[in-house]
């Protein structure tokens, strides 16, 4: 029997002259929307599908979106099994269609740039969804929000945090297609059915990225007018066994005031604040809110505390302190300089001094029955200054000691003894587990794996993983230097932040044909003309002679001349937004 918040997982797709047909299969109502008119209505099914064959089948319809030649109807085609969690299915999306209202409507170049900029923002793994179980919500908030439900469907309920095509759902809401409406949550999902000491139960990790303020990682950094940060992420390890389910919830999300950290061709750009903002606005707008959402906080802050980023370090702690705010508590953890030389053994020195408030926090532990056993009344929100690599450590630490007081609670592991001694197998799946979790979490902002997940895989530093960090330090650089600015337009048009007029290109200017400086054509073709006849005159000399010797001094020079001009313009050779172009560059 169908629970009533379900939503529709088996559909038929037909496609008219006039309109998309959705039918539900095994049911007796049709999602009817209408390709001209662009009307959308559920009626009941009676003689609407006589003579029609069936387009395809989908598991999912996704949105509508509006672009320069027409409207777009997104369908989700495939999936994967990912896992059950509390009795529901979670699938992952792995294949989607983006089909025209107007079939032969005119494409403009513009057009075909913006379906490129959505199939690479939906191309970003992972999405993930259910049909019944609401991703969006962890364990505590869907029982405190029991009771609240008046509609059937998943998207009205959701967090919309968190809810990643809620922006393109909502442009086609009609009465009674709740459960046509399937959300999608951007972040990790692991489950897993683990035995220890000779019990059996399920472990595991759902990871959610935030709607709000998201971006790629060098355009969006820091917190906006509403304290609402870069790479906020939420992480929830639940365990099921036994007729009772518990969740632990730890946060990492930018530091919440006025700070960018834009390219410019540097390996490292150096963050900076940002003058003239009222930075104690921001912060107490943010915590605020996630006082409100979690509890109590304990901000730690694992950015160095030298240089630009030690300005950083010491802007954060004296905007707690200015708050005086009793609900949040600053802890700062130098990780480069306390762990340098490969001494991550000290970072037990953080755990030690976030024991005492992590038992204090608890977890949440319920019955299925619905009877309530403790919640968790705090989170620890993590960060360093990608949010990324260090910040993962630490809350992998943090999970694998509330897990052991989990399972020493529910009975799984004897009193004292610890999750890491007591199943080898299981350590390394938890590893290898959260070690997946960075590495997600990086791609979806950075474009590349996570940084120092050797240390999470086997619990050591290891030459090779520090090999690996400088191979995904370097993609890291050309994607967020010449890739981004594209990524960072996709995630805009699908989320709504940025509206497309229909004028544009034509009565209006196109975004898009934004044109470059003198300086982004003549340096590089400077450049190349000088490293060719550099080489040419070092290799393939008759003789080597004072003329020879003069060329290649030449050419030299002007190999260093126009890297350096390139260099001293960097920002000009970034590949910027164009959706939302940002005020440093046109400045400079």
């Amino acid at each position: 029997m169908e629970a009533e918040n379900d939503v529709y997982d088996d559909m038929n797709l037909y496609i008219t002259q006039e309109c998309f047909i959705v039918e539900p299969n095994g049911q007796d109502e049709l999602l009817i929307i209408g390709r001209l008119d662009k009307v959308t209505r559920v009626q009941a099914k009676t003689t609407q599908l006589v003579n029609l064959m069936p387009t395809r089948r989908i598991c999912g319809i996704l949105g509508t979106i509006h672009l320069l030649s027409c409207d777009y109807l997104i369908v989700a085609t495939h999936r994967l099994f990912v896992g059950v969690l509390n009795n529901a299915i979670v699938w992952r999306l792995a294949g989607y269609d983006i089909i025209p209202y107007i079939p032969n409507a005119i494409q403009r170049s513009e057009n075909h740039a913006y379906l490129s900029m959505l199939r690479q923002t939906l191309d970003t793994k992972f999405f993930y969804f259910s049909y019944r179980y609401d991703l969006t919500q962890t364990l505590q908030r869907q029982q405190e929000n029991l009771g609240k439900k008046t509609e059937k469907g998943l998207l009205d309920p959701a967090d919309k945090r968190f809810v990643w095509n809620s922006y393109v759902l909502q442009q086609f809401k009609c009465d009674k297609m709740q459960r046509f409406q399937l959300p999608l949550v951007h972040g990790f999902v692991s489950v897993n059915q683990v035995q220890i000491n000779g019990q059996t139960f399920f472990w595991s990790i759902v990871t959610r990225r935030s709607v709000e303020r998201a971006g790629t990682r060098l355009f969006c950094r820091g917190s906006n007018d509403l304290g609402q940060v870069a790479n906020f992420v939420e992480t929830e390890q639940i365990v099921e066994f036994n007729g009772q389910h518990t969740s632990f919830v730890q946060t990492r999300g930018s530091m919440p005031f006025y700070w960018q950290q834009l390219p410019n061709l540097r390996y490292k750009p150096k963050p900076r604040l940002i003058p003239g903002k009222d930075h104690l606005a921001a912060c107490t707008a943010h915590f605020n809110a996630q006082l409100n959402i979690y509890g109590k906080q304990v901000a730690v802050n694992l950015v160095d505390q030298k240089g630009a980023e030690g300005e950083l370090e010491a802007t954060f702690a004296r905007l707690v302190r200015e708050m005086g705010n009793p609900g949040v508590r600053y802890e700062a953890f130098d990780f480069h300089h306390e762990c340098r030389k490969m001494r991550w053994d000290r970072l037990n020195i953080l755990i030690d001094r976030l024991a005492h408030e992590q038992e204090n926090f608890g977890f949440y532990h319920a019955f299925n029955n619905g009877n309530v056993v403790s919640t968790q009344t705090g989170v620890f929100r993590i960060n360093c200054i990608d949010c990324l690599d260090r910040t993962n450590v630490v809350q992998s630490m943090l999970a694998r000691r509330s897990l052991s007081a989990v399972l020493q609670k529910l009975g799984v592991l004897h009193v004292g003894q610890l999750v890491e001694h007591a199943s080898t197998s299981f350590e390394t799946l938890f590893k290898g587990v959260w070690a997946d979790n960075a590495d997600l979490v990086s791609l979806q902002y950075s474009g590349t794996g996570a940084l120092k997940t050797d240390f999470t895989r086997t619990g050591k530093r290891t030459k090779v993983g520090a090999v690996n960090d400088g191979k995904n330090s370097l993609m890291r650089y050309y994607l967020n230097n010449f890739a981004d600015g594209r990524r960072q337009d996709g995630i805009d048009l699908f989320l709504g932040n940025y509206l497309i007029d229909e004028n544009e290109g034509s009565i209006l200017p196109s975004p898009l044909s934004k044109a470059r400086g003198w300086r982004y054509f003549a340096f590089p073709s400077v450049l190349l003309v000088a490293v060719a006849m550099f080489i040419i005159t070092m290799t393939y000399p008759a003789e080597f002679n004072t003329e020879n010797l003069l060329f290649m001094l030449f050419w030299g020079a002007m190999i260093a001349v126009s890297a350096t001009g390139i260099l001293h313009y960097g920002i000009e050779f970034v590949q910027w937004p164009q959706l939302f172009p940002l005020l440093s560059f046109h400045s400079a």
